[in-house]
C-alpha cells in the first residue's frame, strides 16, 4: 500500500511513536546545547498566590496564536486581585519598534475591586510592516509590574534592505575548492564503553579546511544485516558547546553530531575564550573562523558520502542557534543535504542586528577596539558573506524554521528576513511567548516530517 509523502505544510504525526523517540531525544539534546546564553523569561509575571496569600496577578495575551497580524494588532490584559481591599492606579503600555524607537503609548486609570478580576482589551490599527515590542505596565495600590511581549505586522512582506554581495557565490565556491584540495583522511574508531544495548558509538575524525582536524560522533543501530543502510541525522553545534554521542531506541537512523573547529573535542588548534570565538579573525573575510566552521560542515557531508552504511540521499541537517545558522549555511552551499531544520539561527540579517541586540554585536565591537586600523563598519560588511539570509537564497531542499518572538539574539524581523529569502518548500513555526528556544511541538513536527520524507515507518 503506497503512502503519500507529506509536505512541510501538510505534516501529520507518524503513528509509530517509537520511531519518534530518537529525534525527540536528539532535538532535546540540541535544545539544551545550542543556547549560547541563558534566554530571558518572556516577561515578568506575578508569582502564583499560595492559599490564603493576597496578591495581584496579571496575564498579557497577544490575540493571535502566533502573534502575527495583517494591520491591526490586538491584545488583552487580565488582572486578578485577591486582596480584600480594592486596587487603584493605572494600566499602560509602551509600543516600540525592534530597535527601541517609541511608536505609541497609552495609559488609563483602573479600579479593581476587592477579590476582583478585570480584563482590558486594546487595539492598535494602521501599523507599518514589521515587528514591535510591547511593554505592558500595571501600577496599582499594592502591585507594580511590567510584562513584555512582541507581535508582527505582515511578517510575510519583511525583506532585508541589504542585498548579498555580488561575489557571494564565487566567494564560497573558492572556499569549497580549497576544501577539496585537503585530503579528508577519515578515521572511525569504535568506543565500546559507550555502546548501548541497541547502538554502537564511534568517534569520527577528519581533516578540513586549513588542514585542521575536526571530530564528532556517530552512533549506529546494531544490526545483523550487513547491507543495511541508515538515513542520517546530522546535528550541528550551538555556540561554544560540546556535542556528545546521541543514542536512542530506533533501529533505522544514524546520528552524527559534529564538533566544528573551536568546539567540543575539536579545540586543539582554535581554543579561544567563549566570548572571543565569534570574532576570531573577523576583520578578514578570508580568514574569519566561520569560513572554516562552515567548511567543516561540508566535510561532514563528505564523510557521510564516504560511508557505505549511510544513505547518501537521506540527510537531515539540523541545529539551533549557531547550529541553526550552520544548517542553513550548509544547505545553501551543499545540495547533498536532503532536508534542513533550523531553530533560532544566529547572524540573521547582520546589518539589522546593529542597535537591536547586545550579542554578538557587543563582543564584536570589543574585538574591533583591540585591533588598530580595523573599523566596525568594515567588519559588518565582511559579515555579509556570512549572513544567514544570504545562504537562504540558494537553498533548494525543503526547510523548516523555528522562531521565538522574544528572542534577544535573533529578532523576529531578522528571522523573517531569512524565511522570506527562502525560495523552496518551506514552513515556519512561530512561538510568540518564547525567546531563544522552540517547543516540544517543533521537535515532534521535525521528527514526523523527517520520518515521512525518508520513509521511516
Amino acid at each position: 500500500m503506497s503512502r503519500q509523502r507529506l509536505t512541510l505544510n501538510n505534516c501529520l504525526m507518524v503513528n509509530n511513536l517509537k520511531k519518534l523517540l530518537v529525534l525527540a531525544f536528539a532535538a532535546a539534546s540540541f535544545q539544551q546545547a545550542y543556547a549560547q546564553h541563558d534566554s530571558p523569561p518572556p516577561g515578568k509575571q506575578a508569582k502564583p498566590a499560595v492559599e490564603d496569600e493576597e496578591s495581584v496577578s496579571t496575564i498579557l495575551t497577544i490575540n493571535d496564536k502566533e502573534g502575527l497580524f495583517n494591520s491591526t494588532a490586538s491584545f488583552s490584559f487580565d488582572v486578578k486581585n485577591t486582596y480584600s481591599t480594592g486596587q487603584e492606579g493605572t494600566v499602560s503600555y509602551q509600543l516600540t519598534d525592534e530597535k527601541g524607537v517609541q511608536v505609541k503609548t497609552l495609559s488609563k486609570p483602573v479600579k479593581i475591586g476587592a477579590n476582583g478580576h478585570e480584563r482590558y482589551d486594546f487595539e492598535i490599527p494602521s501599523l507599518k510592516t514589521g515587528f514591535y515590542k510591547l511593554n505592558m505596565m500595571i501600577n496599582v495600590s499594592d502591585y507594580d509590574d511590567t510584562t513584555r511581549r512582541a507581535f508582527g505586522i505582515r511578517a510575510d512582506q519583511i525583506q532585508s534592505a541589504y542585498k548579498k554581495p555580488a561575489d557571494f557565490d564565487s566567494f564560497w565556491k573558492t572556499a569549497k575548492a580549497e576544501l577539496a584540495t585537503v585530503k579528508p583522511q577519515f578515521k572511525v574508531t569504535e568506543v565500546p564503553e559507550q555502546n548501548t544495548d541497541n547502538r554502537r558509538v564511534f568517534l569520527i575524525e577528519m581533516k578540513s579546511l586549513d588542514n585542521l582536524t575536526i571530530r564528532g560522533w556517530m552512533t549506529l543501530p546494531k544490526t545483523s544485516n550487513k547491507n543495511k543502510k541508515f538515513s542520517v541525522l546530522l546535528g550541528l553545534p550551538g555556540y561554544q558547546v560540546v556535542l556528545k554521542p546521541i543514542v536512542g531506541k530506533d533501529d533505522d537512523l544514524a546520528i552524527i553530531t559534529l564538533n566544528t573547529r573551536g568546539q567540543g573535542n575539536s579545540r586543539d588548534v582554535i581554543h579561544t575564550e567563549r566570548d572571543a570565538f565569534i570574532s576570531y579573525n573577523i576583520e578578514d573575510k578570508n580568514k574569519y573562523v566561520m569560513r572554516g566552521v562552515i567548511m567543516d560542515c561540508v566535510r561532514a557531508v563528505d564523510f557521510i558520502y564516504s560511508r557505505p552504511e549511510l544513505r547518501h540521499d537521506q540527510i537531515l541537517a539540523t541545529g539551533g542557534s549557531m547550529g541553526g545558522y550552520l544548517a542553513i549555511a550548509l544547505a545553501g552551499l551543499d545540495k547533498r543535504v536532503t532536508i534542513c531544520s533550523a531553530q533560532n539561527p544566529i547572524l540573521s540579517d547582520v546589518h539589522n542586528l546593529v542597535g537591536a541586540v547586545e550579542w554578538p554585536m557587543n563582543d564584536i565591537k570589543k574585538y574591533v577596539l583591540s585591533k588598530p586600523g580595523v573599523t566596525f563598519d568594515q567588519v559588518v560588511n565582511n559579515m555579509e558573506y556570512y549572513d544567514t539570509k544570504n545562504f537562504a537564497t540558494t537553498i533548494t531542499c525543503p526547510t523548516l524554521l523555528g522562531l521565538g518572538l522574544l528572542d534577544p539574539y535573533v529578532p523576529p524581523a531578522n528571522g523573517y528576513a531569512v524565511y522570506n529569502s527562502l525560495n523552496t518548500d518551506k514552513h515556519v513555526m512561530v512561538y510568540k511567548d518564547l525567546a531563544h528556544e522552540v517547543s516540544q511541538k517543533y521537535k515532534d513536527y521535525e521528527g514526523s516530517w523527517m520520518r515521512d520524507t525518508f520513509g521511516l515507518f
